[in-house]
């Protein structure tokens, strides 16, 4: 079936086909064809293109905020879409279906809706990426926190181009991924889900991801626009009190270098209210700051009942009616996840004259010039995607998409501290597996993983992956050894039960491996993810009374983490003989701890967020100013026990031969260059890290911020000359006037292999007037890596 074939609702009107032939040709301009698409349609026909639809809404547990609360029956299919549709919400991500069966699906839907309407409109179809595509059988991979700690952001980029290469076979045409949320608060569930404390780190990384998936043709939808991560007490959804300059220079940059260096052509609206101001209904920030300032043209969507959520959680909305017409005004440009504000609510106020209709015509118009760009409204087009015309089996983990996995997995893995030595194993004889987390897939995988998001709800489902567990991953990795596990107790609750077996193993071991953590959920299901916020920072339920149980046996004990957030380990760490740190690391992830363990992995991640020492000595994280850290007027000592950046590795390097630009101008750039060395035994991956320090400033500066990083694979004696261009605009932060400035003065060049462990220092003097920056500043700083002779 192509779009000639298109047949109108009887009884309906056809546009004639020269009307069609403007909108169909993919010759011309694409705002002549969005145009006259756009004087065809009726208010009803625009109005249907602002909306999703989620079939399967009110089935299992929820998986959105308040899902059962707003699914309440819909028109049967024919009545609703009659008019047209503008997005199906998560085809594959709402239900374990053989991928295959879901693709035909999809395309009988979008030949339905084509068939049957009037304007033979096809749908956007959307679904969650943030792990590998939200789908039974696809690759789980690590979390985005665990992209953080790789510092990897060309793996991160190969990753995003393998899942949009699998969901445009599939039909899928948006991922609502990635999130750019700054971790202001290690308390919040969905810390899991960010990148990291760092805005340049999660601007790097995160733009990486949005090259990648836009590299497929999908549209990246970059979330949470904008604050949601800094809510007070890290509670999910909970009002963010932050004054504009944080806003402007901590939770906006990452959402501007993915939009202008990746090319992101979708934003998501954030749930949580800044300064009492929610984002879906907020014009300076959709409409004044994002498309105004910063120029951008793709859609905003809103999150998940975010529209909704107007009146019956913000409270700035009397009705459904008056939620839809505050979200379109500002520039909520389509309400997902399905239909209710934007549906007859909008439509009534549209008639009555209180809202203007164009308002409607300009959001329909970003959406039509959307689906334009996507191909869906050309001459020729057809539902039916690749995997449904090759009519065969669909393979979503393929070796070479699971190989991406395994790197991303490996390179995530922190190792914190070998205190003793004891790391990496050298054939042991006994070993002890023990922990909640040490053999539960589960542990593994991010809350947005399809098996946590959905499959738990279907448990006579198989998982749809293969999923080692770490115990199993230990017993391959060390076939000589004896391993006993015992769990020892639950992930969270108060059984202790099992703690009585568990020292019993380890008192017969010669190492144990305590594997701890977290396992994600939903709201209140799982100890990390959407809706799964802390009280503090401790060890959920009782696993720090397992672990003192076990230190008390005398015997080695290496912590083993599988977390979506730090934990404070200040309590336990100078009884620890090594601590290793993974944050969710993905169905490849166990292999790739044990092989840390063993050696077979040479340890290279580095922390994107502190590990702190108590647990209540949060929120807090690196970017602070003198006040902030450790101080003689306070009693309270936020050191971290481990800092941003840090990460050790089984080889050592050594950082040499500083060069530094005496000056540079404040519209100018300056050159950094140092080299590292390899000193030890084996091959291994250094980050280098660059901050910045201003000493001097019109505000209140972090004493510290990393401006520029490069990880370098390095055999043993390899040497490698690092050179980093900074432009001033890099230095750039916002004034007491609330304008981004350039000011003169001198800076501290900070090189290092974490935010505290400083190899080599120098200055910069920036010269020249005060400037003032916008949104066309540098927000890269360019990496050169040579190699240099031996010896």
């Amino acid at each position: 079936m192509t779009v000639a074939d298109r047949r109108p609702l009887e009884g309906q009107g056809a546009p004639s086909e020269a009307e069609r032939a403007v909108w169909r040709d993919p010759a011309r301009p694409v705002d002549e064809r969005v145009a006259a698409l756009l004087a065809a349609m009726t208010l009803e026909e625009k109005l249907a293109q602002l909306w999703g639809v989620w079939v399967g809404i009110g089935e299992g547990e929820e998986v959105a905020p308040n899902q059962h609360e707003f699914s309440e029956p819909l028109p049967p299919w024919d009545e609703l879409t009659r008019h047209g549709l503008g997005q199906l919400t998560r085809v594959f991500g709402t239900a374990p279906v053989e991928p295959l069966t879901a693709a035909r699906t999809l395309a009988q839907t979008q030949r339905d809706l084509v068939e049957r309407t009037r304007l033979g409109i096809p749908a956007v179809s959307h679904e969650e990426c943030l792990t590998g595509l939200t789908a039974w059988q696809a690759t789980v991979f690590p979390t985005a926190l665990a992209w953080g700690a790789a510092f990897d952001p060309a793996t991160v980029e190969r990753m995003a181009a393998a899942i949009g290469a699998q969901m445009r076979d599939l039909g899928v045409h948006q991922g609502l991924s990635p999130v750019l949320d700054v971790v202001r608060d290690y308390r919040w569930g969905r810390c899991e889900e960010t990148v990291a404390e760092d805005p340049h780190l999660v601007a790097a990384v995160g733009s990486a991801y949005v090259r990648g998936l836009e590299s497929a043709g999908i549209v990246a939808t970059l979330k949470h626009f904008a604050g949601y991560a800094a809510s007070r007490a890290g509670r999910n959804h909970a009002p963010v009190s932050m004054g504009p300059r944080e806003y402007a220079d901590v939770v906006l940059p990452p959402f501007e270098a993915a939009l202008r260096e990746g090319g992101a052509r979708s934003v998501m609206a954030s749930y949580a209210d800044v300064d009492g101001v929610p984002p879906h209904a907020d014009p300076r920030l959709l409409t004044g700051l994002l498309r105004e300032q910063w120029g951008f043209a793709g859609t905003v969507v809103a999150d998940y009942f975010g529209v909704s959520f107007l009146e019956s959680m913000h409270g700035v909305a009397g009705s459904t009616g008056e939620a839809a017409a505050l979200a379109l005004a500002a520039g909520v440009d389509v309400e997902l996840p399905t239909v209710r504000g934007y549906g007859a609510p909008l439509a009534e106020r549209v008639r009555s004259g209180e809202v203007p209709e164009h308002l409607v015509d300009r959001a329909v118009a970003r959406v039509l010039r959307q689906k334009v760009e996507l191909g869906l409204l050309d001459e020729g087009w057809s539902p039916e995607a690749p995997a449904v015309v090759r009519d065969a089996p669909v393979d979503l983990d393929p070796p070479q998409v699971r190989a991406i996995a395994r790197t991303l997995a490996e390179r995530s893995v922190v190792l914190l501290e070998d205190r003793a030595g004891v790391l990496p194993l050298d054939a042991p004889g006994r070993v002890a597996v023990v922990g909640p987390c040490a053999d539960d897939v589960y542990s593994l995988l991010g809350c947005y993983a399809f098996p946590n998001h959905v499959g738990v709800q279907h448990p006579d489902v198989p998982l749809g992956v293969d999923v080692p567990t770490l115990l199993e991953a230990v017993r391959a990795e060390l076939p000589g050894a004896r391993v006993e596990h015992a769990a020892g107790c639950g992930h969270a609750g108060d059984d202790r039960s099992g703690i009585a077996a568990a020292v019993e193993a380890a008192q017969g071991s010669d190492v144990v491996l305590a594997v701890l953590g977290d396992r994600a959920g939903l709201f209140g299901r799982g100890t990390s993810g959407e809706g799964c916020d802390a009280d503090d920072l401790a060890l959920p339920g009782v696993q720090g009374e397992l672990l003192d149980a076990l230190l008390a046996t005398g015997r080695p004990v290496v912590l083993v983490l599988l977390t979506g957030r730090p934990y404070a380990l200040g309590a336990y760490a100078d009884r620890l003989a090594a601590v290793v740190q993974a944050f969710f690391p993905g169905e490849e992830g166990a292999p790739a701890v044990a092989g840390v363990l063993s050696g077979r992995v040479n340890p290279s991640g580095r922390l994107p967020v502190q590990v702190p020492r108590t647990p209540g000595g949060q929120p807090g994280t690196y970017l602070h100013p003198v006040y902030g850290g450790r101080t003689d007027v306070s009693a309270s000592d936020p050191t971290p026990l481990f800092p941003f950046g840090h990460g050790l590795s089984y080889t050592s390097f050594a950082y040499e031969d500083l060069e530094v630009d005496r000056t540079a101008s404040t519209d100018g750039a300056f050159q950094v260059a140092c080299t590292v060395r390899n000193t030890g035994g084996r091959r291994g991956a250094e980050v280098v890290q660059l901050y910045l320090s201003d000493p001097v400033a019109s505000v209140a500066r972090p004493l510290r911020e990393l401006v520029g990083f490069a990880r370098v694979e390095l055999d043993p004696g390899e040497a490698v000359r690092v050179e980093l261009e900074v432009h001033a605009d890099r230095t750039s932060f916002t004034g007491p006037d609330l304008r981004r400035r350039v000011e003169p003065g001198a800076l501290r060049v900070l090189v290092g292999a974490s935010s505290e462990d400083v190899r080599l220092e120098g200055t910069v003097e920036l010269v020249g007037p005060l400037r003032h920056v916008g949104h066309d500043r540098v927000l890269t700083t360019p990496v050169r890596v040579q190699a240099l002779p031996r010896g």
